[in-house]
């Protein structure tokens, strides 16, 4: 995978000051991937030293009031063309500063205080379509002992659960709000373990409930309660869907967004739910770009076949009408299922970093589908869902 990197966060000197900003996080990425190394402010022609820059009403400015803002822009374009003769899907670059900071940047007082905006570069690389992160991104899902990444699996995929070197096993029902009438499902344990897969601190959990079984969404969602109280802030989400034909094919997916059709949301049984702050909460990027692109990447670098798309979480337990799927259709829908739609919206209330996999078992409104035949599916697939997540954790 290729990967876009602020010279600084390498530890290259090419700041204003004549320094770097070396992230120990970033410098670990670029030692897994293929980097293109870029600095706008460098290829501007900017001496170094010079006074501090940055943004004031959409221009750029030094210190000492001087408009650089053509060399900014001319610098940004040059790097452009370096990124353009070594594609990428994914820049890292350095947070706030006015080439390379992405949503927030310094304001132009040279106070520290910050604003929305973007880099002159960094909306150059958005243009284009590449998702744009900063070293805050790579840092905050970087696993550690103290922050494992939570696994969660679907029907049909807790055979990941046998790559773990265990360290603690957990029976779901000593969690915190998990129901201690529940039984499993086919395809579905009740056992979490915490321990390593190649290394990277993982808690996995090989199997859920479903409100279809007449569980609440607070139910539904102890596991992810779970998964933050033992630290984690990554958490990947992997279910079985039907593929809405026209809109994706059977296989592997990669979730993009989501539609929660189940009538249900965990942040209504307030009640319940002592674990975050409000129940407002931005789903915008509710699927972390940065982990669907690493995750893309993977899955390109192995030659793994993987399409992305919108998930629709729907009541179940039947499947969808031929007129369901028409509408699915027509919304955008690529893969249907009976999970995890609630279960994000409780990760990101709890501010974790959520990745959404998918096994496209059939295609939405199959007469032939059976709980059986999605498992059978699950089976010829797992092999290649296994080398895409250990991807992802090598990487992360």
């Amino acid at each position: 995978m290729r990967v876009i990197v602020s010279e600084c966060l390498r530890g290259v000197p090419c700041r204003y000051d004549g320094g770097a900003k070396p992230n120990a996080a970033v410098q670990d990425l670029c030692g897994k991937v293929e980097v293109v190394g870029v600095c706008p402010e460098a290829a501007s022609g900017l001496p170094v030293p010079r006074p501090p820059a940055e943004q004031r009403n959409g221009r750029v400015f030094l210190r000492d009031g001087r408009d650089v803002t053509a060399e900014f822009r001319l610098g940004s374009a040059r790097s452009l063309a370096k990124v353009q003769a070594h594609p990428a899907p994914l820049a890292v670059l350095k947070a706030k500063s006015p080439s390379c900071g992405v949503h927030l940047i310094y304001d132009g007082t040279y106070t520290g205080k910050l604003t929305e905006g973007e880099g002159t570069f960094a909306r150059l690389l958005q243009e284009e379509g590449i998702t744009v992160v900063t070293e805050e991104v790579v840092e905050k899902c970087k696993p550690s002992v103290e922050h494992p990444v939570a696994i969660v699996l679907g029907s049909g995929l807790g055979h990941l659960a046998k790559l773990v070197k265990p360290v603690r096993r957990i029976d779901y029902h000593e969690i915190e709000g998990f129901p201690d009438d529940a039984m499993p499902v086919a395809g579905h344990s009740f056992e979490a373990t915490i321990g390593s897969i190649d290394g990277v601190p993982v808690v996995v959990y090989p199997g859920r409930i479903h409100l279809y079984q007449g569980y609440s969404a607070s139910e539904v969602t102890s596991l992810v309660r779970h998964a933050h109280h033992l630290g984690c802030r990554d958490i990947i989400f992997a279910c079985a869907t039907g593929a809405v034909e026209g809109n994706a094919h059977m296989g592997l997916g990669i979730l993009t967004d989501q539609i929660n059709f189940t009538g249900r949301n965990p942040l209504a049984e307030w009640d319940d739910i002592r674990d975050v702050e409000t129940p407002f909460v931005d789903m915008a990027d509710a699927y972390s770009p940065y982990l669907r692109t690493i995750a893309r990447g993977v899955a390109d670098d192995q030659g793994i076949s993987v399409e992305e798309g919108v998930y629709a979480g729907v009541l179940g337990p039947c499947f969808e009408t031929a007129a369901e799927v028409r509408a699915l259709r027509m919304l955008g829908v690529s893969y249907v299922g009976m999970s995890t739609v609630n279960e994000v919206i409780m990760a990101r209330a709890l501010d974790m970093n959520v990745l959404g996999l998918t096994l496209a078992a059939n295609y939405s409104g199959d007469g032939s589908v059976t709980h059986q035949s999605v498992l059978a599916e699950a089976e010829k697939h797992a092999e290649d869902f296994e080398k895409l997540v250990r991807g992802v954790l090598r990487l992360l």
